[in-house]
């Protein structure tokens, strides 16, 4: 063997004195090992052999405009993450920190305009050209190619993008019979089940790698649907877009994220699951776009101390915290302080189930949505409408200012409170529509500014019962403590009107 440089061969020596150290085990030793080889998975040769063809190499170019400074990275591993997630630093340290390298732009301060060019990877589903990626693989690419196993090189266009779930559909016109592959059921699959992930790590062409599924329904933080299979099989960059197989070569996710504090893997990463797949696709297909069902609530998550407040044990389900008006939960009678614990025959656990569920459902359905009401299931029907996607951005936090003369009426759960006046209203630019007890302070050691209430924020309920002064909110804490409550539901609206449940301690 031909060692390429010095380095390489100083770094490979603990490898080889390892290896060395393990051959000088006598006989017997050997003898004893090999049945524990033989005990791996049955099949991963046969299975990547009927689909290797079916895999393919995406590659695209894009023009960017003159920039100082390093050149832009390359995709093929991962997405932004948004502020916040659990694995944010992992992300920065490798793709905000090191630029250039596989699949990335040039290095160094190039002032003029310039082609960069990345790779990535896919799968064929229809032997027409059909080809199913991630969305960052190709984003902004002026030229996209899909490249064969074989080596042969094709034209691709883009069918359509979902971002939410980071999907991508192409097509290309096929210059020879294709294989494709077909989807398998993500939902079957158990945790240690054997896997297969094969791609374009690192821009070295069709690589199969091999692991076990180490977890399932994944939430990392990276959009509104998460639920990735997370698998320990070697997922580099220029593996995204590429199929995680199971061992009957079924298409069971595609690998989309790692995390590394490298770049490189280090058994942690992530596929979106076939099932949620399967149906983008579809719909990318059929309308070069998605569909989603569309409850029209805000919804927030059912604590323990909400669940208390609200009589449900155990905590669970998705509390609804405002309904639109113009939504379809609406005139089926779902207001807010109900929690919806099924949906259309699914349990809901968390807010996360009902986002999933109703994304997933048909636009135009009738469902039933059963949930408790002051301690008592209902069930309604909803006819789902349409969500329409808009990158609106979220209201900043309430910034209110400082009152020259604190109207303070009365003072409870750490917050001073005053009965909403024309000048109140006025002073905190609080909408005509928005009806309350306004909150002109909050004690800074309270639970109250522990759960982020501000001042300038009206509260509409206590214990799912309206105020209209602050009188009423003092008195109707006070009837809880007796009561022995632990703690106490307040609904609370910003100045635009948008509500959120927030639970108190009484204590």
């Amino acid at each position: 063997m031909t060692v390429a440089t010095p380095a390489l061969s100083h770094r490979l020596r603990p490898l080889m004195a390892a290896i060395c150290l393990s051959a000088s085990f006598g006989a017997a030793d050997v003898l004893t090992s090999a049945p524990a080889l033989a005990r791996g998975p049955d099949g991963i040769a046969d299975v990547a052999e009927k689909v290797i063809d079916a895999v393919v190499n995406i590659s695209t170019s894009q023009t960017v405009e003159a920039k100082a400074g390093p050149g832009g990275e390359g995709r093929g591993v991962t997405p932004q993450l948004p502020p916040g997630s659990p694995f944010e630093e992992f992300f920065d340290d490798f793709f905000k920190n090191r630029r250039g390298g596989p699949g990335g732009g040039p290095r160094g301060g190039d002032m003029q305009p310039h082609k960069t060019s990345s790779l990535g990877s896919g799968f064929i589903i229809d032997t027409s050209g059909i080809v199913v990626t991630n969305n960052h693989v190709i984003a902004d690419a002026d030229e996209i190619n899909v490249i064969l196993n074989d080596g042969t090189k094709i034209k691709a266009e883009l069918v359509g993008v979902d971002k939410k779930t980071d999907l991508a559909v192409l097509k290309f016109k096929p210059v020879k019979p294709l294989v494709a592959v077909k989807f398998g059921d993500s939902d079957r699959l158990r945790l240690g089940e054997w896997v297969i992930a094969i791609g374009n790590p690192f821009s070295l062409g069709g690589t199969v790698t091999a692991g076990i599924v180490s977890a399932r329904n994944r939430d990392i933080a990276s959009g509104p649907y998460d639920n990735y299979i997370q698998t320990d099989a070697a997922i580099n960059r220029g593996n995204s877009g590429g199929p995680l197989f199971n061992l009957d070569g079924e298409v069971i996710g595609v690998n989309t994220l790692i995390i590394s504090p490298t770049g490189g893997s280090i058994g942690i990463g992530f596929a979106v699951p076939s099932k949620t797949v399967a149906g983008v696709v579809d719909q990318l297909r059929q309308f070069g776009e998605l569909r989603r069902g569309w409850l029209g609530v805000r919804i927030q998550q059912v604590t323990d101390e909400i669940a208390e407040s609200l009589n449900i044990k155990p905590a669970r389900g998705a509390l609804i915290a405002g309904v639109e008006d113009k939504g379809p939960a609406k005139p089926a009678g779902i207001e807010p302080g109900d929690v919806v614990v099924r949906f259309d025959g699914k349990d809901i656990k968390e807010p996360k189930d009902l986002s999933r569920v109703v994304a997933d459902t048909a636009v135009g359905k009738e469902v039933d949505v059963v949930i408790i009401r002051k301690g008592e299931e209902q069930t309604r029907k909803v006819t789902l409408g349409r969500l329409e996607d808009n990158d609106k951005p979220v209201p900043a936090a309430i910034k209110s200012p400082e009152p020259a003369e604190k109207p303070v009426t009365q003072r409870a759960l750490g917050l001073d409170l005053a009965t909403l006046s024309k000048d109140l209203r006025s002073r905190y630019k609080i909408k005509e529509s928005v009806k309350g007890v306004i909150i002109t302070n909050v004690d800074g050691t309270s639970d109250a500014a522990e759960k982020r209430l501000a001042a300038g924020e009206v509260i509409v309920e206590v214990a799912q019962e309206a105020v209209s002064n602050a009188a009423d909110v003092k008195k109707r804490v006070e009837q809880l403590k007796k009561d022995g409550k632990k703690s106490v539901l307040l609904l609370v609206s910003n100045a635009d009107g948008e509500l959120r449940f927030v639970a108190l301690s009484v204590q």
